[in-house]
């Protein structure tokens, strides 16, 4: 009778079922859909029971061969360790996802939802580290037949990590019969690999020409083996024409790896250069405009950083959107936070600049404090959305992340954003006159005190926009800006006080300077180093490499 009503319930297509805690699983059989046309699958499912690891192995290769689509979602469930088996007679596989109840089951052979079950109604499908082995190998051999370019190139590239003998002759021959040149180049650099050992001279050459044209690191020490010597230093390869083919090979692989890490390193350097950018261009304009050293200028992007994290807290199924609210959001936040300094403290110590500079020191401290309290000290981390992760492999050598790219485009749109509004609006106006003569803009009706405010909040609103960047490639904590504020000022001081053409090329200099620099010196003698130039070019060029014009430039 209940195998009836089973029966009845899935004709009707009452869906899913719920299964008692103390049910016979075997009754699963009467209802596990259409049966495989050839049965071949079906009984290799059922293998899949059996507790010896031999049988197994036996069974998943026979599985490989099939073409039918179960196998697939059937072995990576075997190897996310979610395939099970019923406890009684005939043992029905069964491919299971956690739930709340228990065990939500599907059907491992017509892939048919089934219905929820006790933990302990089933067993776990055991395998070892060696099974496991094989059927990554199994799914990425069954890969390299898929329509998409993508998946046989990552079939490639995951079978290439453990070459046997099986592998080399099937990359030999698919190779003959693949049409895209990337996944075929790289299955032939692993047959022309092992073909270094062969006994034919021709073969060994013709080997080595195909790896000359890579840039594979294990591929160098393969082809360094063939010039291998003795105790009398003479080489174990008796082919000259091998010994000499191989020095070139040698030679041009790592000329075209040097020549791409260079061009990565260039990336990583431009990359610094932006946030060194987007952290001193607000300090440019505060410090060209009204003379201020701003120590508080670091808490400005830190409170930014905040409330990129706080918008996200707000938005947290809108992750990928959150990025666009935080941006116009910590603009405002540290925008007005500068404003409220400048109207507070600031306009009161004019012409004072070591009491400014103690003041804002304080006010850094304070803002830090503040954090401390509302946050916690604790480092928080502030999600990357999806559009924004991952990264553009051009060859084994070069890659570029997706964030530091945008970050780069940021940079670069805030900058000309913020010089047309300088050179375009009333206010940029006012700005350029108050920053080369304060007495005679004021003479001639610019109100200089509404000026510092704005020239303040603007400078603030970028130091935000700076936190944003931040908070995609660090974390978010009460000390972050103090890590830039050193930085930002050997930018300014470089490139010319007040002078945003100035900003830009010094922060991009110093971040190349510094990433070329760091594999030969590390990282922190690359700043000494850095720093030491900047105190050694102020000495002949005190105004920096653009020096502003007007009042700045008779200080």
């Amino acid at each position: 009778m209940l195998i009836g009503a089973i029966v009845i319930s899935m004709m009707l297509g009452v869906c899913p079922i719920t299964w008692a805690d103390n049910h016979d699983l075997s009754t699963t059989a009467a209802v596990s859909g259409p049966k495989d046309k050839t049965g071949a699958f079906k009984e290799l499912v059922s293998q899949l029971s059996v507790k010896s690891l031999s049988k197994k192995k036996t069974t998943v290769k026979a599985m490989v061969k099939l073409e039918n689509d179960r196998v697939r979602p059937l072995l990576e469930a075997l190897l996310k360790a979610r395939l099970f088996y019923g406890k009684a007679a005939p043992h029905p596989v069964y491919i299971v996802e956690v739930v709340d109840q228990g065990y939500q089951l599907t059907d491992a052979v017509s892939g048919q939802l089934l219905g929820i079950v006790a933990k302990k109604s089933i067993k776990k499908v055991r395998i070892n580290n060696r099974l496991r082995q094989l059927i990554r190998g199994a799914l990425a051999q069954r890969d390299l037949r898929a329509a998409d370019v993508s998946v046989r190139l990552q079939a490639v590239k995951t079978m290439s990590k453990h070459i046997t003998p099986a592998v080399v002759a099937l990359f030999r021959e698919v190779s003959k019969h693949e049409a895209d040149e990337d996944v075929q180049r790289l299955m032939l650099a692993v047959v022309a690999n092992a073909d270094l050992t062969a006994t034919d001279g021709a073969v060994r050459l013709a080997a080595i020409k195909v790896l000359a044209k890579t840039m594979h690191v294990e591929y160098v020490s393969t082809l360094k083996g063939l010039l291998v010597v003795d105790a009398q230093g003479a080489y174990l390869e008796s082919d000259r024409k091998v010994i000499k083919a191989a020095k070139q090979a040698i030679k041009a692989i790592e000329s075209r790896i040097s020549w791409y890490e260079n061009i990565q390193t260039l990336f990583f350097g431009l990359s610094l250069g932006s946030v060194l950018v987007l952290a001193a261009i607000g300090l440019a304009i505060t410090f060209g405009v009204m003379g201020v050293i701003n120590m508080a200028h670091g808490e400005l992007i830190m409170l930014g950083a905040y409330t990129t994290y706080v918008v996200q807290l707000l938005m947290p199924e809108q992750l990928e959107l959150s990025l666009f609210v935080a941006i116009p959001a910590a603009f405002m936040v540290s925008g007005l936070s500068g404003i409220l300094i400048e109207r507070g403290v600031i306009r009161h110590l004019t012409g004072r600049p070591l009491e400014t500079l103690l003041a804002t020191f304080g006010i850094s401290l304070v803002l830090q404090q503040l954090v401390r309290s509302v946050f916690s000290p604790l480092n928080r981390s502030v999600s990357t959305p999806q559009w924004m992760s991952g990264s553009i492999d051009f060859n084994p050598v070069l890659s570029l992340t997706l964030n530091r790219l945008y970050i780069l485009a940021f940079t670069l749109l805030v900058f000309f954003v913020l010089l047309m509004i300088l050179k375009r609006t009333r206010l940029g106006l006012e700005v350029r006159a108050v920053s080369q003569n304060r007495a005679m803009a004021k003479a001639m009706g610019v109100k200089t005190e509404r000026v510092d405010a704005l020239t303040f909040g603007l400078g603030s609103g970028v130091a935000g926009l700076a936190g944003v960047a931040l908070s995609q490639l660090t974390n978010v904590g009460p000390n972050l800006g103090q890590s830039y504020i050193v930085d930002s000022f050997m930018v300014v001081v470089f490139g010319g006080a007040g002078n945003l053409l100035g900003t830009l090329i010094s922060g991009f200099s110093l971040g190349v300077a510094t990433k070329f620099i760091e594999p030969y010196a590390g990282a922190v003698l690359a700043k000494i180093l850095v720093l030491v130039f900047i105190i050694i070019f102020i000495q002949k060029r005190p105004r920096g490499l653009f020096p502003q014009k007007g009042r700045a430039a008779e200080g």
